[in-house]
């Protein structure tokens, strides 16, 4: 009697997946993916229906043929690369300038108290109000460009840098302190590790501001660029290339995103995995 109640309890934890797990799991692939499956079924129906006039919206189809051959002229790879290079330098260079600038304003009150209306300044001014002026001291080429993109990014960055050095809790600081850290040994191993999620909230607002801000700086003086060949396309309604431009950027703007979770959650993974 006993065996065979071995044998149906090694049978029931070695069962195969459920169908209710499988339910679950393809309930919530249902979910995430119904808004878009919907989407792009709307773009195609409604200009070929004529709902919509395919002049001005055409259908999903058309523009991935034009896609597909602006990949096969080179002509998207050129857009492509052009864009990806100046977001990811400037994005970069405001990552080397704004972490390490928040976290010494962030530690030292001083320094703090001094910048706080310089740094109240210039967080309110956009950075495309301050286009003309870019364009003006450094020119019409790379140098205003990327230096447009890392004044955008650099904001948020800073900005949250100091607030996660500032807000971190007091209890750590103290214990830290009662176990005898020196101050450097309190920064790297408490005050840098508690303010990493902050920061990196200023990080993925900035990574999406890298990609807007990079199509506005593209449309005035450059020659190649998701921007420019979206601002292009419209003066010469070439229509379907326009929205190769626009669906392209949106999708370069998702992996970036993506990329920074995944960076997010690499960094912070003591916060889900505590020591027990």
């Amino acid at each position: 009697m006993s065996s065979t109640k071995q044998a149906i309890s090694y049978s029931q934890s070695y069962s195969p997946i459920k169908p209710r797990f499988q339910f679950t799991w393809l309930n919530t692939v249902f979910k995430r993916t119904i808004a878009i499956v919907v989407f792009f079924l709307l773009w195609e129906v409604l200009p070929r229906s004529g709902i919509v006039n395919p002049a001005f919206l055409p259908p999903l189809s058309v523009v991935l043929e034009t896609t597909w051959q602006l990949y096969q002229s080179g002509q998207l790879g050129i857009h492509f690369f052009a864009s990806i290079q100046r977001s990811i330098i400037g994005f970069l260079l405001a990552l080397a300038i704004a972490i390490p600038l928040g976290l010494v304003i962030g530690w030292y009150k001083l320094v703090a108290e001094t910048l706080n209306p310089l740094l109240e300044l210039f967080r309110n001014t956009t950075a495309l109000a301050l286009m003309p002026l870019f364009i003006l001291f450094l020119g019409i080429g790379e140098t205003s460009k990327i230096s447009l993109l890392v004044y955008a990014c650099t904001w948020p960055i800073l900005l949250n840098t100091i607030t996660g050095v500032q807000t971190v809790d007091p209890l750590l600081i103290k214990s830290a302190r009662t176990m005898g850290l020196k101050p450097y040994q309190l920064f790297r191993k408490v005050i840098l590790p508690a303010s990493v999620p902050t920061i990196f909230v200023g990080i993925r607002l900035a990574g999406a501001i890298s990609i807007l801000a990079l199509v506005a700086v593209e449309m005035f003086g450059a020659k190649a660029g998701l921007g420019y060949l979206i601002i292009y396309s419209q003066f010469s309604f070439e229509i379907p290339q326009m929205f190769v431009g626009i669906l392209v950027i949106t999708l370069v703007g998702l992996a970036f995103n993506y990329l920074l979770i995944g960076l997010e959650k690499y960094f912070t993974a003591w916060k889900r995995n505590p020591v027990e």
